[in-house]
């Protein structure tokens, strides 16, 4: 099929994303998602089950007062249960009152769904796909045709799998989409079937929903738009039952940079990457650093080679300009890093600093002796700029700590905060001093830093501690071992790392969160003052 085609993309986070292990969506989460990926240019948001439960039935009816600019809202049912007038089923009418000018309807398109997992009978299972769809299109709904296990059932029975699909577009489905339920099928499989499909059904608009259980969502995917499949479903960050779905963050670059289909406008995919980093914050996961487009490694380069090669020639080691997806490039130092690599790195705080000044050997020096304590900074890029502030004199801090104490208790009562932080910070002449419970002496620590400094400092209010890793450095020498602490933190837009160190794990962690919080103030300063 000819590219260049403008590709609908269907969003089903909040649906078969939140059917993930470990993912759950407040209400407030909800309408969040919703309103951004209706800025990024979804065309079509899956809110939810209406009437599966309070929460997505409350979501419709509050979705009823907020405007969306360009996506189709679309609630998700099923066909009519067996042998019961679509009029009658709880969950059709549950679907109308939603209120949505688009539903998805999935029906079965495998004889074995339909035999052992319904219980009835093939005939009836064509009456109850035919009387939904036509149900809602005689109400002027858009119906999204979903053919649950269509691949499944096109390998048993094709004939049938292709009669269920003849029915859906005969009663008036505006789309039919071709779902790989089980995740199973390859790609190649995918594009063959899929040619069939748009053959018998030429004037039909296809779709295809991938799951990721060979790893294959996003490739059988562009199998299926190459072969004429006009929208894609996935969820935004690729997370949904089992291994997942096809994840529409690299899809959209796939499709769009490398294949020229038209997906979203170039200013929207700029949002890529910000969008990646907002859907994990919210969803309370950390955002995998090897995805795609998108993830902190995705133009991340360490080798000295690839270093020097890619800052000769970008093209040499990277497949698009990172800022296409609103990424950036991250060269990742350490004692081994070439000097070209470092130099590069300070001469963004300098631009008269080159590989061959007297600040770039000194700073090596600086790093190697650094790493030979025991910090490691190339997955704390935070902290490794900061020490470069220092090293050169252009390090003014935010802030001065005066002391912090923490409390605990042993054995803890069951209360829902089992340590306490109380902080005291320096500000220019102003002091502040706070106190702040928490899960644990760390998270009473951060809690009640920010406090005090959101006094001079609002911004920090959107900062979140996202991950904390620690590891032993000296296993021999047992409880004095010197530890090493890595924090990443987000403030929605975008996620950054620092990194303590010590024997103390108190102190090491409160080193890498004055640098994170550091970092956070310098960057905000930084975007609100840019140089001349």
């Amino acid at each position: 099929m000819e590219r260049g085609r403008k590709i609908d993309l269907f969003d089903s986070t909040l649906r078969d994303g939140a059917q993930g292990q470990g993912i759950h969506f407040s209400m407030e989460d909800k309408l969040n998602i919703v309103k951004a990926l209706d800025r990024l240019g979804i065309d079509y948001i899956e809110g939810g089950i209406p009437g599966a439960n309070p929460k997505d039935t409350e979501f419709f009816q509050k979705m009823k007062e907020v405007p969306l600019q360009h996506a189709k809202l679309v609630a998700f049912g099923s066909t009519r249960r067996r042998d019961l007038p679509v009029e009658e089923d709880k969950g059709c009418r549950s679907l109308l009152e939603a209120g949505t000018p688009a539903v998805t309807i999935f029906g079965k398109c495998w004889d074995l769904h339909v035999t052992d997992i319904l219980r009835t009978t093939l005939e009836e299972n064509l009456r109850m796909v035919g009387e939904t769809v036509a149900f809602f299109v005689n109400r002027g709904k858009e119906v999204i045709f979903d053919g649950e296990h269509f691949f499944d059932g096109w390998r048993a029975n094709p004939d049938y799998a292709m009669e269920v699909l003849e029915t859906a577009h005969q009663a008036g489905a505006d789309w039919l989409v071709l779902c790989d339920t089980n995740g199973g099928t390859f790609p190649r499989e995918i594009g063959r079937i899929t040619a069939l499909v748009q053959e018998r059904f030429p004037k039909a608009k296809i779709g295809i929903h991938t799951h990721n259980d060979t790893g294959c969502a996003v490739a059988g995917a562009i199998a299926a738009v190459e072969e004429g499949a006009s929208q894609v479903q996935g969820t935004y960050l690729g997370f949904g039952e089992r291994c997942g779905n096809c994840n529409l963050s690299t899809i959209i670059g796939d499709l769009q940079l490398k294949l020229g289909y038209q997906c979203i406008s170039p200013e929207q995919l700029r949002q890529l990457t910000r969008m990646a980093s907002y859907v994990a914050e919210i969803t309370n996961i950390a955002l995998p650093g090897g995805l795609p487009y998108v993830g902190r490694s995705a133009f991340a380069h360490k080798g000295g080679m690839h270093v020097d090669g890619v800052y000769k020639n970008s093209v040499s080691f990277e497949h698009i300009d990172p800022s296409l997806v609103g990424n950036r490039r991250n060269i990742l130092l350490s004692e081994a890093s070439g000097r070209s690599a470092i130099a590069h790195r300070i001469s963004e705080i300098d631009h008269t600093i080159t590989r061959d000044s007297l600040e770039t050997a000194a700073f090596i020096e600086t790093l190697k002796e650094k790493e030979r304590e025991g910090y490691e900074f190339e997955s704390a890029g935070a902290s490794l700029e900061i020490l470069a502030l220092k090293q050169l004199g252009r390090y003014q801090p935010a802030f001065q700590l005066e002391y912090f104490k923490i409390l605990g208790e042993q054995p803890a009562v069951k209360v829902e905060r089992s340590a306490m932080a109380i902080v005291k910070v320096r500000v220019g002449d102003r002091i502040e001093m706070t106190a702040a419970e928490g899960d644990g002496p760390v998270h009473a620590l951060d809690v009640a830093l920010r406090k005090a400094l959101e006094v001079f400092y609002p911004q920090l209010h959107k900062m979140r501690l996202i991950d904390y890793k620690v590891r032993v450095m000296e296993g021999s020498a047992a409880t004095a071992s010197k530890v090493r602490v890595l924090i990443e933190s987000s403030d929605g837009e975008s996620v950054w790392a620092t990194v303590g160190m010590s024997a103390d794990i108190i102190d090491a962690s409160w080193q890498a969160l004055r640098d994170s919080i550091e970092y956070k103030v310098l960057k905000d300063q930084a975007a609100a003052h840019p140089p001349a």
